[in-house]
């Protein structure tokens, strides 16, 4: 849990209030203009501002924080790293939301249901993309091991092609089921060999946040052999696939847009291989034979350029942060997905929904919130270590420079183990 610094989590925590907030008062808006009558949407707007100011003011009076002048040249002071970090976050959860609206639209009001194929096509766009950017400069190509490479591609198509599978098997509560143990999974796996270490404040909010989303999401279990080992080895291969996705990047120092490029390929050709056997296995049609309207293929244009995006902020957020944490992102959007299908498609909406959205977005906040401290906590010893390295060279300098070089030699080399 030490990788990430307190910024990143601080964007993380933000990121979810932020969703948060913007979904609880679409639905507060939305009953107090639609069911009460009340109209006067930009009058409304000039009055949360007022409270917001006097609540700042507030704040600022009972010492919560400081006033200070702001040049207006800092606001463009953020480092190209941070920046990163926002926009890859934003952008994961913007283009997420927006292919499951366009996927479900064509899915369930245009009668298309070949998931799996759709899915080897967003891959093949997405790798035809990338190569023409990669032609035109906008990132350099870095080889990276065949061997590797091609393993990783295939186990992360054999995964997206189980959880397809898991889906038709089992009921849709169990499928969300599946989805939930991800993060325990994950988490038991970075402990046992990437030697990982979470607080159990940490477990408990994230223990919080999936009870949370189980309460909104899951509807009904309906238990089968097949389904339950199909959805076990979707479990195992998601979490080893978003696992190897943090660690190639880091290992072999390549960026998240070169390990997409290298293994894109590999996962479009398994699912391009297997998709049609499977969507014909669980939808009784095949995909050549569909009749393609100007809509249909409009959609699936749609889904695929869309499906850019969510390929490319998946490899970004894990890459730049831990699996974990795009597990805790992937339910964010689970709750926003939630909120838009209530607003946008009039989906029902229950008050379990909407305890359960809280539960979950508490989880998220104190997820957020105890990791910060953790990195904190740990930043300070590294900085006295820093301190007493620095310390020692001076003493060199001053004096007995045999005995204190060995000394020093012998701190650093500490310090590097």
């Amino acid at each position: 849990m030490g990788e990430m610094s307190s910024f990143q989590l601080g964007v993380v925590g933000a990121l979810f209030l932020s969703v948060a907030s913007s979904v609880s008062i679409v639905i507060c808006n939305k009953a107090l203009m639609s069911n009460l009558g009340f109209p006067f949407a930009t009058t409304l707007t000039s009055w949360h501002l007022m409270v917001t100011f006097c609540t700042l003011h507030a704040a600022q009076r009972l010492n919560f924080f400081e006033s200070k002048s702001i040049d207006t040249k800092t606001m463009g002071e953020m480092s190209s790293f941070q920046l990163g970090v926002v926009g890859a976050l934003f952008l994961s959860v913007a283009s997420s939301v927006s292919i499951v609206i366009c996927n479900k639209a064509l899915m369930s009001n245009l009668g298309f249901p070949f998931a799996t194929t759709l899915t080897s096509w967003h891959l093949m766009v997405t790798f035809c993309t990338l190569h023409a950017a990669q032609r035109l400069n906008f990132f350099e190509s870095k080889s990276i091991d065949t061997k590797t490479v091609m393993l990783f591609g295939i186990l992360n198509g054999v995964s997206i092609g189980l959880l397809n599978l898991s889906l038709g098997f089992n009921s849709i509560g169990f499928y969300q089921m599946t989805k939930l143990a991800i993060i325990p999974f994950t988490v038991l796996l970075e402990t046992l060999f990437l030697n990982k270490q979470f607080s159990r404040k940490i477990k408990f909010a994230l223990f919080l946040l999936l009870v949370g989303v189980g309460i909104a999401s899951v509807t009904d279990l309906q238990l089968n052999l097949v389904g339950t080992i199909l959805s076990l080895l979707a479990i195992v291969t998601t979490c080893v696939g978003q696992i190897l996705t943090n660690t190639i990047q880091k290992r072999l120092n390549v960026s998240s847009t070169q390990l997409l490029y290298q293994s894109a390929p590999f996962q479009a050709a398994i699912l391009f291989v297997s998709g049609p056997l499977v969507d014909q296995f669980l939808t009784k049609q095949n995909v050549f034979a569909y009749k393609y309207s100007p809509l249909v293929l409009g959609f699936i244009v749609l889904s695929c350029l869309i499906a850019v995006s969510v390929n490319f902020s998946t490899f970004l957020v894990i890459g730049k942060t831990s699996p974990v944490t795009y597990q805790v992102l992937g339910h964010l959007k689970t709750c926003l997905i939630l909120g838009f299908g209530y607003t946008l498609l009039h989906d029902p909406f229950t008050e379990r929904n909407i305890i359960g959205i809280l539960i979950a977005i508490c989880g998220m906040g104190l997820y957020s919130f105890f990791c910060t401290q953790e990195s904190k906590k740990k930043q300070s010893p590294d900085l006295s270590l820093v301190s007493q390295i620095k310390d020692k060279d001076t003493t060199q300098l001053l004096g007995h420079p045999d005995k204190e070089s060995h000394e020093a030699k012998k701190s650093t080399k500490d310090s590097v183990v």
